[in-house]
């Protein structure tokens, strides 16, 4: 397994320890780790949701979408990883 690959599924696997549903997607040049985020999070675990992030290459939140709030990152994939 490529170590970007690795790193996304460690996120993933973090986010749901905290109790988050999460989804890993492939994409051409990165991985993606998305999590649906209850509206009732506790400030306690935004804290260590924000450490789990600190893993990514990028991240964000998506609010007020269709479907909630939607948490992201993403992992870059070494060159000659693609699939």
């Amino acid at each position: 397994m490529p170590a970007s690959e690795a790193r996304a599924d460690d996120l993933a696997a973090r986010l749901s320890a905290l109790g988050l549903t999460t989804r890993v997607k492939q994409h051409a040049t990165y991985t993606s780790v998305e999590a649906e985020v209850p509206e009732t999070l506790p400030d306690g675990t935004w804290r260590e949701v924000l450490e789990v992030l600190t893993g990514a290459d990028r991240f964000g939140l998506i609010a007020g979408s269709s479907t909630g709030r939607i948490l992201w990152a993403a992992v870059r994939k070494e060159a000659g990883s693609q699939r």
